[in-house]
């Protein structure tokens, strides 16, 4: 939500799509058969995923050595999935929130494409993703779809406050705050 409000062209292209899957009703829910067809909705949210790749801890079960470097057991290892989302080398303006960068590639987030790991790959990948992505998805389009959303009076769209809490989530340090406006 707040690349959208930060990127309002993104925000109503997404909108319009919405609109047209429902037939222009925004009075009922976009429903789960729905969201194979919303190809914008699918980009935006692995756009997001891709500047803002959830923290995946592990741990190691022995010793070992990576390039150098002793590891030892039972050490909690974080891999830096936004430094490997926002590589210049593979991505065209890295830290810019562009969805449409996925339009007519196949690079999905489900381990199968190493420039984009945000639920990690394998066998230790994330096992809940398929039904995080539905709920994530349903929840996008419908708030999107029933409300137009706006920042409050007083408040620019560049003095939102991108910074991150410390912790093991990775969430804004400072709440979101935005006005909601139903559509009916």
């Amino acid at each position: 939500m707040t690349e959208m409000i930060r990127n309002p062209r993104v925000m109503k292209k997404l909108q319009e799509e919405l609109q047209n899957a429902t037939n222009g009703n925004s009075h009922r829910l976009i429903q789960e058969s729905e969201l194979e067809k919303l190809e914008h909705l699918k980009q935006v949210i692995k756009e997001s995923l891709r500047l803002k790749p959830p923290l995946i801890p592990r741990e190691t079960i022995k010793e070992c050595e990576i390039q150098g470097y002793t590891i030892p057991a039972y050490t909690r290892v974080i891999i830096n999935n936004a430094a490997i989302s926002t590589d210049p080398n593979i991505w065209e303006n890295p830290l810019e929130f562009l969805p449409e960068r996925f339009e007519g590639i196949d690079v999905d987030f489900k381990g199968h494409d190493f420039e984009l790991l945000p639920f990690g790959l394998g066998r230790r990948k994330c096992p809940g993703i398929n039904f995080a992505m539905v709920i994530v998805e349903l929840a996008l389009a419908n708030l999107l779809h029933c409300f137009d959303w706006s920042i409050p009076n007083g408040i620019k769209a560049e003095d939102i406050n991108m910074e991150e809490a410390i912790g093991i989530a990775r969430h804004k340090k400072e709440a979101l705050c935005l006005v909601a406006k139903p559509k009916w």
